[in-house]
Formats: C-alpha cells, sequence, structure tokens
C-alpha cells in the first residue's frame, strides 16, 4: 500500500488522534478488489436490470398508441391489443427487476461481508497503543453505526442507484428515437441537475465526514463517562461531564441540521430543473404535432418519458445523500482493513535439537514510552532461559505490565527488541507467546466453544484434560449440561476464580512455548488464592514462564525473581539471594509477610521449574504488591 492510500489519523479537539481514514482513490480501488472475484454475479445482475428497464420503456410506446386510437376515433376493440401488451409488459418488467434485484442484492451483501471480515480481522490485530490514542469511541462508532450505514446502503441504495441510472440513460434514448428534437429539449434541464450534483457533492462529502468524526467523539464521551461513573461520582463531577456529553452532542446535531438544509436545498433546485425540462418537451411537442412531424400519441409518449424521468433523477441525486453518507462510511471501514498486519518479532534463530524444546525469550535495550516524552521503561535488558520460571515483582508503577506486555507482544516497544526461540528447530503452530491477565473475558456460548479457542481441533477429552491440569474438571463437570453448557452472556454465570481457571485451560490447550502471567491469580480473593496460585503453577509447568507476581509466594516459589522499580530492573535472584541481600525485594517480602524476623513464615524455594506447590504459613493473603 502506497504512503497515500490512506489518509492518517488525525488529533481531535480532545487530543485523541483517529484510526486512519481511506482516500477516495482508495475506496474505490477496495470496492474492486472486493468485486472483482464476482464477475459474473455483477454482470448477471446488469443484465437483468437493462432488460427489466428496457421491457419497461414500452409502457410510453403503448399509451401513445392508445392516444392515437381514440385520436382517430377508432372502435373500443382496438385497443385491446395495446392494453394485453401493456399488462405483458408489466409481468416481464415485475419478473426481470424481482432477479435482478435479487443478483444485485447477493452480491452486495456478499462484498459487505467479505468487507466485514477484513475490518474485524484488521480491527483485533491494531496495535493497542493505537486505538488506546484514537479511543473507544471511534472504533465502536466504525464497528457500529458505520458498518449500518453501508449496509442500509448496499440492500437499498445501491439497488435502486443502479435501477435509477438504467432507466435515465435508456429513457433519453427512447426519446431520441421517437424524435432527435425530443431528446434536445429533454437536455434543458441537464445543465441545472449536473450543477446540482456537483453542488450537492462538494459540500455533502466533507460535511458527512464531519459527521462521522462528531458521532464518533460523541461516542466516546458517553464511553468515558460511564466507564467512570463511580470517580465522577465520587468526585461530584456529574455536571462537568453532562456538559461535555451536552457539547459533543449538540455538535453532532448541529451537523445533522446543516445536512438536513442541505438536501432542502438540493431539491429546490431540482423542482426548477424539472419545471423547465418539462416546459421543454411540451413546446417541442406542441410544435411538432402542429407540423405534422409527430403524431399526438408519439408527443404523448415522449411527454410521459421525460415525466417518468422525475422519479429516476430525483431518485439517483437523492441518493447521493446516501452515497455520500455511506461512502464516507465506506471510507473509514477501509482505513481500517487496510491496515498492515503487525510484523512478528524477530527470531534470534533456532537452537540445536539437543536443547530443551521450550521457548527462550532476550529482551534487549527496551525503552518504551506510551505518550512521547514519558517513558515507561528504560534501557531494559532480560532473558528468560528455556523452562525457567521468573517472578516480575515490584511496587505499582514499576513498569511490570507494561514488560510482560511488550514480551508477548501486545505492544511494540519505542525501542530495543525482544526474540523468542523455540529452541528445537520444529515449526509450531500458533503464537509463540501466550499471555494472561486478570481481566479474562467469558464468550457467550458453550463451555466447550470458549475453551476451544485455544485450539478449535481440540477433543473432548482434550478439553477435560486441560481443565483437569488447572483443576476446574470438577465445576465444569457439575455444571448443568457439563461441556455443554452456556456460558456468558446470558448463560451460567461463573465466578472470578472459575474465569480465571477458564482462562488457564486455554492456556493448555494452546500450548506455547513461553507463557506470561500478568497477576493471572489477583482475583481469586484469599479463599481461592491458593488453588488458583496451583492451577497457574501446573498450566505454566514445563513452559518457559514470567509471572507479573500479585502475590509474593508466586515470587517466592520461582527459579529467580526480577525487581523492578522505575521502568528499571534492580534486583535479579532467587528468593533467598535477595532476602539475604537487603534490598528492595527483601523489603517488599517484610511488607508483604508481616514481620522481618519470623523465619517460620519464609518458604522452601524449590529451585526445579517444575515445581507446583507453594507453602506459607499465617501470611496474610489480602496483602498485594499490584501493578497498574
Amino acid at each position: 500500500m502506497s504512503d497515500t492510500a490512506v489518509e492518517l489519523g488525525e488529533p481531535t479537539t480532545s487530543g485523541r488522534e483517529l484510526l486512519p481514514t481511506a482516500t477516495q482513490a482508495r475506496t474505490r480501488a477496495a470496492v474492486r478488489e472486493l468485486v472483482r472475484p464476482h464477475r459474473r454475479l455483477a454482470l448477471g445482475g446488469f443484465a437483468m436490470m437493462v432488460v427489466a428497464t428496457a421491457v419497461g420503456l414500452l409502457v410510453q410506446p403503448l399509451l401513445g398508441r392508445i392516444v392515437d386510437l381514440v385520436a382517430d376515433h377508432r372502435p373500443p376493440g382496438s385497443i385491446t391489443q395495446p392494453v394485453v401488451l401493456l399488462v405483458l409488459v408489466a409481468l416481464a418488467q415485475g419478473a426481470a427487476t424481482v432477479l435482478g434485484l435479487a443478483l444485485v442484492a447477493r452480491l452486495g451483501e456478499t462484498v459487505l461481508a467479505q468487507l466485514r471480515e477484513r475490518f474485524v480481522e484488521k480491527a483485533l490485530r491494531l496495535p493497542l497503543e493505537q486505538v488506546e490514542k484514537a479511543g473507544a469511541g471511534d472504533l465502536t462508532a466504525r464497528v457500529t453505526r458505520d458498518v449500518s450505514v453501508v449496509g442500509e446502503a448496499v440492500r437499498s441504495a445501491l439497488p435502486e442507484l443502479a435501477r435509477s441510472l438504467l432507466a435515465i440513460v435508456l429513457t433519453l434514448a427512447a426519446m431520441a428515437a421517437l424524435d432527435w428534437r425530443f431528446f434536445l429539449a429533454a437536455l434543458v434541464a441537464v445543465p441545472v441537475q449536473a450543477s446540482t450534483a456537483r453542488w450537492y457533492v462538494r459540500n455533502a462529502v466533507p460535511l458527512y465526514a464531519e459527521q462521522r468524526i462528531a458521532t464518533g467523539s460523541q461516542q466516546q464521551q458517553l464511553l468515558d463517562t460511564i466507564a467512570g461513573a463511580g470517580t465522577v461520582r465520587a468526585f461530584r463531577l456529574e455536571e462537568e461531564h453532562t456538559a461535555r456529553v451536552t457539547r459533543r452532542s449538540s455538535a453532532a446535531v448541529e451537523l445533522t441540521l446543516r445536512g438536513v438544509r442541505l438536501v432542502l436545498n438540493f431539491y429546490n433546485r431540482l423542482h426548477v430543473a424539472e419545471y423547465a425540462g418539462l416546459a421543454a418537451v411540451l413546446v417541442t411537442g406542441f410544435l411538432l404535432v402542429r407540423g405534422g412531424s409527430v403524431s399526438i400519441g408519439t408527443a404523448t409518449a415522449a411527454a410521459l418519458y421525460f415525466h417518468s424521468l422525475f422519479s429516476p433523477v430525483n431518485q439517483a441525486l437523492v441518493l447521493l445523500d446516501d452515497a455520500q453518507s455511506a461512502t464516507a462510511a465506506l471510507a473509514r471501514l477501509v482505513g481500517v482493513a487496510d491496515q498492515p498486519s503487525p510484523e512478528p518479532q524477530p527470531s534470534a534463530g533456532h537452537e540445536s535439537p539437543a536443547t530443551d524444546a521450550h521457548g527462550t525469550v532476550t529482551v534487549t535495550g527496551i525503552d518504551h514510552a506510551y505518550e512521547p516524552g514519558r517513558p515507561v521503561l528504560h534501557g531494559v535488558d532480560l532473558t528468560l532461559r528455556s523452562g525457567e520460571r521468573v517472578a516480575l515483582v515490584g511496587v505499582s508503577g514499576a513498569g511490570k505490565t507494561t514488560l510482560a506486555k511488550l514480551i508477548a507482544g501486545v505492544h511494540r516497544p519505542t525501542s530495543g527488541s525482544v526474540r523468542v526461540t523455540t529452541g528445537d528447530g520444529v515449526p509450531r503452530e500458533g503464537l509463540p507467546v501466550a499471555l494472561v491477565t486478570q481481566e479474562t473475558h467469558v464468550f457467550a456460548g458453550p463451555l466447550s466453544d470458549d475453551l476451544r479457542l485455544a485450539r478449535a481441533d481440540a477433543t473432548d477429552d482434550e478439553l477435560r484434560t486441560a481443565l483437569a491440569a488447572v483443576d476446574a474438571l470438577d465445576w465444569a463437570g457439575a455444571l448443568p449440561d457439563g461441556l455443554d453448557t452456556v456460558v456468558g452472556d446470558g448463560g451460567h454465570r461463573l465466578t472470578s476464580a472459575q474465569v480465571q481457571q477458564l482462562a488457564l485451560a486455554r492456556l493448555v490447550l494452546a500450548d506455547p512455548p513461553v507463557a506470561v502471567l500478568d497477576e493471572a491469580t489477583a482475583e481469586a480473593g484469599s479463599t481461592g488464592a491458593r488453588l488458583l496460585e496451583q492451577a497457574a503453577d501446573r498450566a505454566v509447568e514445563g513452559r518457559t514462564a514470567l509471572i507479573v507476581a500479585h502475590r509474593l509466594t508466586q515470587a517466592a516459589t520461582a527459579d529467580r525473581i526480577v525487581v523492578m522499580d522505575g521502568g528499571r530492573i534492580v534486583e535479579s535472584g532467587t528468593h533467598d539471594e535477595l532476602c539475604a541481600a537487603a534490598g528492595p525485594y527483601a523489603s517488599l517480602w517484610a511488607a508483604w509477610s508481616g514481620t522481618r524476623a519470623t523465619a517460620d513464615r519464609t518458604p522452601t524455594h524449590h529451585p526445579s521449574p517444575h515445581s507446583t506447590t507453594s507453602h506459607v504459613t499465617n501470611s496474610p493473603d489480602t496483602t498485594t504488591v499490584k501493578d497498574h
């Protein structure tokens, strides 16, 4: 994709940088790319629409024939033939129209479905920092309103616009076939209609694009206010946030009213064109009939032809309103769908087959900032050896979660590199690094489907094995329908601990060489803490693991502990070594355990990466070290 194919997001008044919007040229090219595989369907639909329109144009000459028969005082029975033909024309036109609209609708829905799939695929792969800069409102507006606008245009505007344009072209050709002078008379309306169309497009395109942005800004403010309702109430900010919502809503309403005024002026100009064109055709008909060049029936047919143009011309020009709105929405969808897929993190190559089969991670010179000039990490170097379990600890704001997400590939570092090797030279399916956080979503549907998100081809036995590995098989088997029980929205409600066990079972099924657990046991509460910690231990058994420790019992049983402070690594070693060093970790451990002297509160350290349990007596589980 060229650098000019997509207009980069621009900062809004709220300081957000919106997601990209495709240029008009790129939007048209994207539509051609989507339609190209369905050329036969497109040609079939177009052909049937041409047939339906052409057959319908026989109505005016048949009505003109009836006028001539009446003017010549023919017997009543003479009009039987034209009337029968009118009925046949109506039936043929109706059948051809139904088939043509069906083919066009099928084409439109197929193309729209492909565009949706591309959009959703790329939206899910957007870098998290890009989505955060744009705000959830921008992406939400594209997923909801923009998709709805394009979908409605495909279902109604596209078929009607095709019919209208065909009717205009073929009707003008029919008028020329009656007499070329009728065609010239009809062209009197064209300059007014053309100038009206240009004026409308020139004003409508930026207006509807601005309206889409205003709608996204309005939704973003609503989402921010609703999400932070507790804080808003706590600090008595209701009036301020209501004013913000009102301002952004008023801006959206003002743009909508500008659109209404634009449409009203548009119709006023069209009425002038209709009057001028019909008057020219009637005058031409009068002169030609008086001169004996054409019959009254022919002049009637010409007038009826031009009058029949009112509907398709107005329809086509009115549909410019929907077309411009849909084009603006489509450009926003294509802008996201055209985003390049994130490149895989560079690999350090493969180790020899003699080494352990699991991954190693090498972090070199990592610097990262969510906002320019406000670095979160500074020159971090870290190596996770194959099969090693490393605990990451530190005070709130130390940068633990940021480093975990960089290793997991959620963010890309501002500078430096993260390299992952499989260690055995054997190609593996799926991602080399899997991330489990305390924020786990349960998708609506059977529990088995939720588990198979990690591995679609997993058998029921494999699902049960994964659940058993994280001590979840008992409660899963006790559900009303077992693995077929519907969970998530509208289904069986799972506890916080069960949700985390579900996430850990997904990790077991995905079977990545490297696992990152970012406070994955934080939601358990004191009652289920040890059970969930044991489940986490089993889930990462045999893998290289980085654990952002919520409870220091997890750190104490790790092979190695890495302590962070101020975005830097300040200590690294085993639990016993760091406690003996009397540094930052020793202070954290003393604060967490509530004493510096009681030896029996220090757990026995298990250096093996396969350790699955932790033993701490009289430790206050409710005390945590948490990074935001």
